[in-house]
């Protein structure tokens, strides 16, 4: 039996049918690399492009933060659910940040599972 962790294809995900869907799956994260301490700033993530039909397309994107020096990790920002043939797989958030870390991103395809990606965020 695997964990939780390891169902969830990641850039990284070295499996034949994960690179296939790769460019197309992956959550991409637009967000400045620095930001400053307490102030705006936004992060999009979105997938894509993908199919949106019932029979397939991307269900939810949620969005975590995992913040340097914080002792229980991640903190869950944003989950946001997609209506096929409505929506489509985008997320913009504004943050305020006063530490530096990393956000993930978690999407899932009613086809071809969950699929990760990070970006770290450096706060002067």
């Amino acid at each position: 039996m695997k964990k939780f962790g390891e169902i969830i294809y990641t850039p990284e995900s070295e499996e034949d049918a994960a690179l296939a869907k790769r460019e197309t799956h992956t959550p991409k994260i637009e967000a400045p690399d620095v930001v400053k301490s307490g102030e705006a700033f936004e992060v999009k993530v979105s997938v894509g492009p993908h199919p949106n039909t019932v029979e397939h397309s991307i269900r939810w994107i949620e969005v975590y933060f995992y913040e340097e020096g914080r002792p229980y990790n991640p903190i869950l920002l944003s989950r946001v659910h997609f209506e096929p043939g409505y929506a489509e797989p985008k997320v913009v958030l504004t943050l305020k940040l006063k530490k530096s870390g990393v956000i993930h991103a978690l999407e899932y395809c009613n086809l071809h599972g969950l699929w990760e990606n990070r970006k770290e965020i450096k706060v002067e």
